[in-house]
């Protein structure tokens, strides 16, 4: 008898081992990422992003070696065609995309804002100034064709100005939307659309979920969706970490008559539901993190999350399948854990595309941020390949 417990503990033992190591090989199968061209600012964070004519354009934010002195500048981002008859086009150099430095923001330096973009014109405003305290409401739009930027409505209405930094924004075919925030005394709720035709700024139905700074947002089908963030002492929170997740569609935001309203809340990214889907959301909460979405990919469209800060700067990737409403872990982001990185999305520039993909399929791309404590700066820009089997040597 002794014998035989002694060959099952050992038969049980290199099961758990294999299970162990079956585990971690699928989990490095989840997805790629790779080294592309290098931010050519200072190494710094919390600046922001947006995309206009299949070119990117990054800018402001924190460099920690000068903490005290925001940043004005900004730099255009080209992607350039993978070379698809390698099997290391993907990592190449001719790959990489390159850098420009493009007219300097006019207003005053700030980090912790927000961009968007409408009709291939640029929207950058609110913030937190120089001295690391006070909000800003005022707003620029550039012009990538003549590389300017004029000065636009603030964020405000006739009864006063709504400053606020750490809020994330939308934009949409005609009209651009920016949404909670801080000013450091309340956490926001409220919803503002911004109209180019019009010039100014409307109120809009409140987010229904938590109040919330450093927020992850993006659109898909012309609808925004917002994710995580900070909220102190609210409910739908994990240690102060919104699981809440919710859609909003502009269009119903116009309807005084629809009984369902503009908001449409989606599963909890956190384990609240007494199903099994979401045991495995352990990790997604985080404030200040960054998302993108990638289009046209064999599965199907996807949204992702990735680094941020929970406790500390995390890494964890995360996807997330609109058809499903699901998420899945992919392959954490290969570089430094930080937060404040910036995140965009842009077209593959080729005609052709790499099978199975299809021609215009978009590509995701991370980078920049602050590491834990805010002490050091990153200038590396990551792109993220789905599909891929994960390489350390990218």
């Amino acid at each position: 008898m002794k014998r035989i417990n002694i060959t099952l503990f050992a038969l049980m033992l290199l099961g758990i081992v294999f299970s162990c190591t079956k585990a971690s090989i699928n989990y490095t199968q989840n997805g790629n990422w790779v080294g592309r061209a290098f931010f050519p600012g200072p190494p710094q964070g919390f600046g922001v992003a947006f995309t206009a004519n299949n070119f990117a354009f990054v800018g402001l934010g924190i460099n920690p070696l000068t903490p005290n002195q925001r940043l004005t500048t900004f730099y255009k981002y080209t992607p350039t065609a993978i070379n698809t008859s390698s099997p290391t086009g993907y990592d190449s150099a001719s790959a990489s995309g390159f850098w420009t430095t493009v007219a300097p923001f006019p207003g005053p330096a700030r980090s912790n804002a927000v961009a968007f973009t409408v009709q291939n014109i640029g929207y950058v405003g609110t913030g937190v100034a120089n001295d690391g305290f006070t909000p800003l409401a005022d707003f620029y739009s550039y012009d990538p064709g003549a590389n300017s930027w004029t000065q636009i409505d603030s964020l405000h209405d006739a009864y006063g100005s709504y400053p606020r930094f750490d809020a994330v924004a939308w934009g949409f075919d005609t009209t651009g939307y920016v949404l909670t925030g801080t000013d450091n005394n309340t956490f926001f709720s409220d919803v503002w659309k911004y109209s180019p035709a019009t010039g100014h700024w409307t109120k809009k139905p409140f987010l229904i979920g938590n109040p919330r700074s450093g927020a992850t947002a993006w659109v898909y089908n012309n609808k925004g969706y917002i994710v995580a963030g900070y909220t102190p002492g609210s409910q739908k929170a994990i240690n102060n970490m919104c699981y809440d997740f919710w859609m909003f569609d502009p269009q119903l935001a116009e309807d005084p008559n629809s009984p369902k309203g503009p908001w449409t809340q989606l599963r909890d990214i956190y384990n609240t539901n007494p199903g099994t889907y979401d045991d495995g959301y352990t990790n997604i909460v985080r404030k200040y993190g960054v998302g993108f979405v990638l289009l046209k990919q064999p599965t199907g469209d996807k949204a992702y999350i990735t680094l941020g800060q929970n406790g500390t700067s995390v890494n964890f990737t995360w996807e997330y399948d609109f058809a499903s409403d699901l998420w899945y872990e992919k392959t954490p982001f290969e570089g430094t854990p930080r937060s404040g990185a910036i995140g965009f999305t842009l077209k593959d520039p080729a005609p052709t595309a790499p099978a199975p993909l299809t021609p215009g399929y978009s590509r995701g791309y991370v980078g920049t941020g602050l590491g834990t404590g805010n002490t050091s700066g990153f200038s590396d820009l990551e792109e993220f390949f789905p599909q891929q089997i994960y390489n350390q040597y990218d």
